[in-house]
């Protein structure tokens, strides 16, 4: 790589930006009488949150062992991706690239901040095409690339030694959505985001530890970018209810852990019976908490499936006749399979 500089990346009114300061910015503590911020002095969900979410970091700390300004927490994953732009991205100048099929939200993003995105399909095999990326390297326009891994919606892990290629050779900032690593069994780069001063991971609440209503995502990087995330974001951009949500969901690390077995558990034997179910054509490898199965009419299974109010996830409009199917309950997945066992899907 060349020398990575990153306030060459950084958006020159972001460089210039005074961040508002809010009232719970100038007074650290709970042990006191407030009359700062015009709150109702009555109620339980009166005052305004911790800005930093500092009691969730603290706990964050102790399971991920990184120090808390390499830590971001943000309002779901979404934020952390929307910010991203906001930070590197000059709207209507730069680029963003990432590898479809892959998680909507990039691109969407990226479409709201006015953001080109360049895309580059993955392999048959649902992995990056190097010889393909190599030449955008040069492009001084191109901000960010996005990586989802495992990938949404094919479920598998992008191969690490890709990534690491492209942390080496890329000067720009390389994104790595982890939603989904707890179901992988895999490392997580977060262990690698002190080697790499262009690496952000991404991470969520919303999937392993069952809190996609509360919309807590996850940051990990070095402390200058953490900087400007923190810079950039509303002053209380996760509610009060949702910090606790999240600490006690780190507190109960026994009740997480049973879960994600259980979830492993009906993944395998989801894997196993549906492979045998005659209408489905291949069930892709996952290294997450679903299965991109492939059929001969999508359409109208899923279709068919709703009549049965089975919510699945067509995805042919991406890849021809796949949809993705959740892992859910013991019964959840029973229902799904005798549904798909009958002659009701053919109707």
């Amino acid at each position: 790589m060349k020398k990575f500089i990153l306030q060459n990346l950084i958006r020159e009114n972001i460089l210039a930006l005074n961040p508002y300061s809010c009232a719970r910015d100038e007074f650290k503590g709970d042990d006191a009488i407030f009359l700062d911020a015009n709150e109702n002095p009555y109620g339980i969900w009166n005052r305004y949150p911790d800005p930093y979410q500092s009691k969730v970091k603290q706990k964050l700390c102790q399971f991920k062992n990184v120090p808390d300004d390499r830590i971001f927490i943000g309002n779901g994953s979404d934020e952390v991706i929307d910010l991203a732009f906001r930070i590197f991205c000059n709207p209507g100048i730069d680029r963003a690239l990432s590898f479809p099929p892959t998680y909507g939200m990039y691109k969407v993003s990226a479409a709201i901040n006015n953001i080109e995105m360049t895309e580059i399909p993955l392999r048959d095999d649902f992995q990056i095409d190097l010889p393909a990326l190599i030449p955008f390297f040069d492009d001084v326009h191109l901000k960010i690339i996005f990586i989802c891994s495992p990938n949404n919606p094919t479920g598998n892990l992008i191969n690490p030694n890709d990534i690491e290629f492209i942390l080496d050779n890329f000067n720009g900032i390389v994104f790595v959505d982890e939603a989904y690593i707890d179901f992988a069994g895999s490392k997580s780069l977060i262990s690698a985001i002190d080697n790499y001063p262009n690496l952000i991971v991404s991470q969520t609440f919303s999937k392993s530890r069952a809190l996609a209503s509360a919309r807590v995502g996850l940051a990990y990087s070095n402390p200058e970018i953490i900087g400007y995330y923190n810079k950039v974001k509303p002053p209380y951009n996760v509610s009060g209810p949702n910090q606790q949500a999240a600490f006690d969901a780190l507190v109960n690390e026994e009740e997480f852990l049973s879960c994600k077995s259980a979830i492993l558990a009906e993944k395998q034997r989801l894997q196993k019976e549906l492979s045998v179910i005659p209408l489905i054509k291949k069930v892709y490898h996952s290294d997450a908490n679903f299965f991109l199965v492939e059929v001969d009419d999508a359409n109208k299974i899923y279709s068919a499936l709703i009549d049965m109010k089975i919510v699945t996830r067509n995805r042919n409009s991406v890849i021809k006749n796949c949809i993705r199917m959740t892992v859910g309950t013991y019964d959840e997945n029973t229902v799904l399979l005798e549904a798909l066992r009958s002659g009701r899907v053919y109707d």
